[in-house]
């Protein structure tokens, strides 16, 4: 999945995806750290999950197998948008419309989130690119690290996150938590509200993803950040031996290929996503006795 080779078609996706997501956005409660705003990795792309519009629900799911976004409500109507060369003001206009015409109407900031110097969706013209065997090959990685990320979050017992796709960063994540409050954040994302930024931060937290990459990282990796950062964390040796801490990024990465390559990635994927958070669970001191568990296994309980 060479960055350069699907680069605009990466960020003609982003946008939709941002489109999509802050419909669900307009329509759900708050749930904390924002996860009522997430996408989630499905057998054929990406989805919603239902959405509550008065007493109905209506779903919103990118496929990528027949390129298509197929928005399907509780009382029977639907709509196929084909996902194709289009501008992002062309494919917001179409949204738009088809929940129109399905009785869910929902007006939201057409502003992208996390972008800087964005343009409105409605205005934006520039990115019209889509490429089907990219697009189909970042959702293959997505269905593959979501797998990993599943197995790996069976052994914690805290509070932790599901594995999610959040639309802003454009990456999957799996976030876990200490349990206890952490220092007020103050860092700043474009488009994003000073509000949202720390209350998604309010606790100490080791999380990690997949990201593809974008112009300063051009190159799709695995993360792994703790917050707050503790002394000694970006310090810590961790495997596979291609494994860096980026300065830059504040986050240890690791490489896809160095994963999609190796003898084992699963075993090369959890190996790093163990040992970046040790390194946060040790450097901050997590109660790790009381928050650990063996990895699950099917049909089999845990031992309470």
């Amino acid at each position: 999945m060479p960055y350069a080779a699907w680069r605009d078609t990466r960020d003609t996706l982003q946008l939709w995806t941002q489109i999509i997501g802050k419909v669900r956005l307009m329509q759900t409660p708050w749930l904390n750290h924002s996860w009522h705003v997430t996408l989630y990795v499905t057998s054929r792309g990406l989805t919603t999950s239902p959405i509550p519009h008065g007493t109905r629900s209506f779903e919103a799911a990118f496929d990528c197998i027949d390129h298509v976004l197929d928005i399907t409500v509780s009382d029977g109507g639907r709509r196929r948008l084909p996902l194709k060369p289009q501008s992002v003001a062309d494919f917001y206009a179409a949204v738009t419309k088809a929940l129109k015409e399905l009785d869910v109407t929902v007006v939201i900031n057409d502003m992208p989130c996390e972008i800087a110097g964005a343009t409105a969706f409605a205005d934006d013209r520039q990115h019209a690119r889509y490429d089907p065997e990219y697009a189909w090959r970042f959702w293959q990685a997505l269905v593959q690290a979501d797998r990993v990320f599943k197995a790996f979050r069976t052994s914690f017992i805290g509070k932790c996150s599901p594995v999610h796709f959040f639309w802003g960063s454009f990456d999957l994540a799996v976030t876990r938590f200490s349990g206890r409050r952490a220092p007020n954040f103050t860092g700043k994302a474009p488009g994003v509200a000073p509000e949202v930024m720390s209350e998604a931060y309010s606790h100490e937290v080791s999380s990690a993803g997949f990201w593809p990459g974008d112009n300063v990282t051009q190159y799709p990796a695995f993360y792994s950040y703790t917050y707050p950062n503790f002394a000694g964390f970006s310090e810590t040796k961790v495997q596979p031996a291609a494994a860096v801490f980026s300065e830059t990024l504040g986050e240890f990465l690791l490489p896809y290929d160095a994963v999609r390559t190796a003898a084992d990635p699963d075993a090369a994927l959890l190996a790093f996503l163990q040992g970046t958070y040790e390194a946060a669970a040790v450097s901050a001191k997590w109660d790790r006795a009381d928050l650990e568990c063996r990895p699950g296994r099917p049909c089999v309980p845990r031992d309470a």
